[in-house]
Formats: C-alpha cells, structure tokens, sequence
C-alpha cells in the first residue's frame, strides 16, 4: 500500500510541479527577450532533469552503477520513443529551424560521444570533466547567441511579476525533484518485490519515473500552444543527461559500464537519429511520427521483458 501511494503521490507532485515550471519559465522568457526554445533547452530541461540527477548521484555512490548508467541511457531512450512520441499524438509538433539545424545534431553528437567513452567500460573522472565542459559551452553558446531572439510566439505570461514567475520555477523544479524521486523509490521497491534485475530497473522502471517530469512537463506545454518549450524540453534534457548528469557523476564517482549492452547505446542512438527527418519534414513532428516512435519504444520495452524473463 505505502508502495502505492508513493508512486500515484509523486505523480499528483509531478504533474503540479510541471504547470508551475511551465508557467514560470514561459514568463521569464517573455519579460526578458529570450526566445521560448533556449528557455526549454535550459531552464526547463535542467528542471525536468534534477531527479535523474538525484538519482544517478544516489546510485553511483552507492555502488550501484548499472541503476546510475541504466537511468541515463533508458531516460534518453523513453524521453523521444515515449515523451516526445505521446507529445506528439496528443498535438503536433512544430519545430523551429534552429532545432533541426543545430540542437538535434549536438544530441546526436553528445549520443555518439557518450558511447565512444564507454568503450574502456566506464567513465572516469576525465570523462565527466569533458561532458561538463561541453554542457557549460553549449548553454553559453545557446545563450548569447539567442539573446534578444524571441521568436514573436505568443505566451502565456501568468504569474506577471518577475519575481513570482521565479518562484514558480523554483518552487515547479522542487517538486519535479521531490515527485521524481518518490515516484522511483515507490517503482524500484516494485520491482525489486518481483526480483528484477539492477540493470533492467534501471533502463526501464527508474527511466521512465525520472522521465515523468518531462512527460508532464511536455504536455503541458504542448497543450497550451508552447511547442518550443516542448520538444526544447526533450532534446535538452538528453543533453543534461549525457553532458551534466554522466558528467557531474563521474567527477564524484567514477562509472562502471557493467550490465550494460551495446544494443542499449544502439536504441539510444538510432532513436536520437530518427528525430532529425521527423523534424526536417515540414518542421512538424505529427502523430504519425509519434506512433512510429511509440511503436519503436514499446518494442523495446518488450526486448528487456522477455530478455529479464530469460
């Protein structure tokens, strides 16, 4: 029963949590110039990605490095075939130029990297040094050269004062962090009751509990008309995971790559792919691409079911 309550209770923390960093970050980027997207790729993605971070952190020092990877690479992996894909099916999406020519190539890149550093089987503190490196370069990069650079897309700007729009943002990423976590705790108690293995929980029941977040948060945002905001959300929580999360992990505790399988990396990557034609066709990701990414997920959630059952 605690199991339970723990699990629909961080959803009810989520889903609040997620109107109030919406709400919030859409004000502040309209008060001050800043285009819609650079707010998703940022503010809102770094918001939706605290509970992967917490919980990489949690599980790395704690030894448990399959839970640490497996988390990353499954939150990737549910964030475009689940996230971005229902997303999709609930309102289409429009994506802006600067996302195809730019933002998804970098996810690309940063999926190809991340793997490439994992080839010696894990990622030491040299790794995370690079990763954060990297993110500190790209937000810099996304930052100045989007200042002033709003794209004229009509917002909703409540709450009005500044000030209040910053506490609802600090006060949306505090409870995505703290429903992010107890909705994990409750679902990896779950599943440790039905003797599933590290690894498996990590890719699947802990990925998809700290991708909640941005599930939420992406809905909100596509239902009232952001689609900057939502799939800047998605694409830049991808690169919080790979450059930020594996990366500030790794100079606290290095990462073993044990458990982990190339096909893993392989489905992260090719769905990292995927998207850019999706998005490059009319600059529109509809509900036929969101099936297709759907389908490819769920095929793959049913590859580690029948591969934990083996």
């Amino acid at each position: 029963m605690l199991i339970l309550l723990a699990i629909v209770g961080g959803f009810v923390i989520l889903t609040l949590g997620a109107e109030a960093l919406v709400r919030g970050a859409s004000a502040i980027a309209l008060r001050l110039g800043i285009a819609p997207l650079i707010i998703g790729l940022t503010i809102v993605a770094f918001g939706t990605s605290a509970p992967e971070l917490a919980v990489s952190l949690k599980s790395a020092i704690a030894g448990n490095s399959g839970i640490a990877l497996g988390n990353v690479i499954g939150s990737n992996i549910a964030n475009i075939g689940l996230i971005l894909a229902i997303t999709a099916l609930i309102r289409p999406i429009q994506v802006q130029s600067q996302m195809v020519k730019r933002d998804i190539p970098i996810m690309i890149a940063a999926s190809m990297l991340f793997w490439g550093l994992l080839l010696d089987g894990q990622l030491s503190f040299w790794d995370g040094a690079l990763l954060t490196t990297l993110l500190v370069c790209y937000l810099s990069f996304s930052y100045f050269s989007s200042k002033n650079s709003n794209d004229g897309e009509e917002l909703d700007t409540s709450p009005q004062h500044p000030m209040l729009s910053v506490l609802f943002i600090i006060a949306g990423i505090s409870m995505l962090v703290g429903g992010g976590i107890l909705f994990v705790d409750g679902a990896v108690d779950l599943a440790k009751t039905f003797g599933i293995s590290e690894v498996i929980i990590g890719l699947t029941i802990v990925a998809i509990g700290t991708s909640m977040p941005e599930l939420v948060t992406s809905i909100v945002a596509a239902r009232k008309g952001e689609s900057d905001i939502a799939i800047g959300n998605i694409v830049g929580s991808n690169l919080f995971n790979i450059l930020g999360i594996l990366g500030i992990t790794a100079l606290i505790h290095p990462i073993a790559a044990a458990g982990i399988q190339d096909f893993d990396l392989l489905v992260m990557l090719l769905l990292a792919l995927i998207v850019l034609p999706f998005a490059w066709t009319g600059f529109r990701i509809g509900r036929r691409e969101g099936g297709i990414l759907l389908l490819g997920y769920l095929s793959y959630i049913s590859y580690l079911v029948v591969q934990a059952s083996a």
